[in-house]
């Protein structure tokens, strides 16, 4: 159960207004709202988890979402794990705005979860585009194998050979503490010009989009949350490592801004 060690006083300021929103206040993950993604453990990054749709792993308690990563064997390897993976494709998309979410994340050796979107053509999720073409923007990423008190932004298309680039990881560090001691505002603001990643309000990544190579970023996405387990890039559990590990979503929210702003 996540306690409260910090108090949620998120206003997004006079020019925003509210599109689409979850506060989880239901006594079961809203279908007309969250896919459950299905995924062998394998299909991405050669990550050790299965994705299911077990209330196991993904639930609603105290007016929160819990993804909760679960390890069900006594060796670590391949299928030896459980979680979750929720997407919003083909229920809600959105282009532009300031997405942004209130999340206790996991620790641990070989954790990896995230906040992130996926361009809504991809052909993972019945579209015509594969990845990268499709896009794809990190809100929030920890590597538990290299530090829990440090996340990433990352975005990630095809230039213009088509080959696979990315904006290159841009890291926030706590000054005390780590992201599994306390919730935290992740946030994404994005229009027509560049997308700005920020926590807890400071902004400390940017990136312009006016290329013609990153076309992909000015089309709909849909919203992710998953907890994934090894990985190529997110190193491995082992002997260190302690599940099950839990990541527990407050809210989410996109917003737009107000007809009139003057910062339209």
């Amino acid at each position: 159960m996540a306690s409260d060690l910090n108090k949620d006083t998120y206003s997004p300021g006079a020019d925003w207004e509210l599109a689409w929103f979850d506060e989880f206040e239901s006594d079961s993950i809203d279908k007309d709202k969250w896919n459950f993604q299905l995924v062998e453990a394998g299909t991405f990054n050669d990550e050790w988890q299965r994705y299911t749709k077990s209330n196991n792993n993904a639930y609603i308690e105290n007016k929160r979402l819990v993804i909760k990563a679960i390890h069900e064997g006594d060796t670590h390897g391949m299928n030896q794990y459980t979680s979750a993976r929720l997407n919003t494709a083909n229920k809600y998309t959105f282009k532009y705005g300031k997405i942004m979410a209130r999340i206790k994340l996991p620790e641990s050796e070989g954790i990896w979860p995230a906040f992130w979107l996926l361009g809504a053509n991809i052909d993972e999720n019945g579209g015509d585009t594969p990845w990268p073409q499709s896009g794809e923007i990190d809100i929030l990423e920890l590597y538990g194998s290299k530090d829990d008190a440090v996340i990433e932004a990352n975005a990630h298309y095809a230039d213009s050979s088509d080959n696979h680039t990315m904006m290159g990881a841009a890291s926030y560090k706590l000054k005390q503490g780590k992201f599994s001691d306390a919730f935290h505002l992740f946030e994404l603001e994005w229009d027509a010009n560049e997308i700005k990643w920020f926590v807890d309000g400071e902004q400390y990544a940017s990136m312009p989009i006016l290329s013609e190579e990153l076309s992909e970023f000015h089309k709909d996405f849909f919203i992710l949350l998953n907890i994934a387990v090894g990985g190529t890039h997110a190193g491995r559990p082992g002997a260190n490592s302690s599940f099950p590990q839990y990541m527990y979503i407050d809210w989410v929210r996109v917003y737009k801004k107000r007809v009139g702003s003057d910062l339209l």
